[in-house]
């Protein structure tokens, strides 16, 4: 049986690989909020269910089985917080916990419901891509804000929902998806990074750079 544990481990190994981390159980744990000892246990069980593969060099890698539970789930949360926001006027720092109580217990008829009233979306409040039903997911073609050389014009794609706080930050700064910004300078050593929005000047302090991902426009 697929429980929701099983279903918000999938979840959580596919959002750390989409993003470019190397899946290891403390890097799971960390994402969870749970013991690694846990962690271990709970891929040990995926394992047997032929949902993960784990090896000490490669971490821990869905199967094609887990992969496609992973992307029903996510499908399901994403849309949740599109339709949240859009029809339920939630925030976009909101709608990720609300989602996530709501994600593993819809039907597909509620599923398909909310597809069709908002229009047959391809990306949530967040900018991250929606699964499409037969389970492909778009890529991205992006990079982390972070990595962005000064003097660069850029447009942002995404930026990651699991901290409110965060998001409550870049919105007051109008740094949504498809906001345009211009780099202006990055500091050393992980110093903070220099943008300019229309006629406004930020410094983003690293932590806060790095849960955004971006598309370059056109050299200054």
């Amino acid at each position: 049986m697929i429980t929701k544990a099983i279903e918000d481990y999938l979840k959580t190994i596919h959002s750390l690989h989409t993003h470019g981390n190397k899946v290891s159980t403390s890097s799971i744990a960390e994402r969870l909020g749970v013991a690694q000892a846990s962690v271990t246990g709970m891929i040990k069980k995926l394992a047997e269910l032929k949902l993960v593969e784990h090896s000490p060099y490669h971490g821990v890698e869905l199967t094609g089985s887990g992969n496609k539970i992973a992307l029903e789930i996510i499908r399901h949360h994403r849309l949740l917080e599109l339709y949240l926001a859009e029809a339920m006027g939630y925030s976009w720092d909101k709608v990720h916990d609300e989602a996530e109580k709501l994600e593993h217990f819809i039907s597909e008829e509620f599923e398909d419901k909310m597809d069709a009233f908002l229009g047959s979306p391809t990306v949530d409040p967040h900018g991250a891509p929606i699964p499409t039903k037969e389970g492909h997911l778009p890529k991205h073609e992006y990079q982390p804000l972070l990595q962005v050389e000064p003097g660069r014009n850029v447009r942002i794609l995404e930026v990651l929902d699991d901290d409110p706080e965060k998001l409550r930050y870049l919105g007051k700064l109008g740094l949504f998806p498809k906001s345009e910004i211009f780099v202006v300078s990055k500091g050393p050593f992980n110093g903070p990074v220099e943008i300019r929005i229309g006629n406004d000047t930020h410094y983003l302090g690293a932590e806060v750079a790095s849960v955004i991902f971006v598309k370059e426009l056109s050299e200054a």
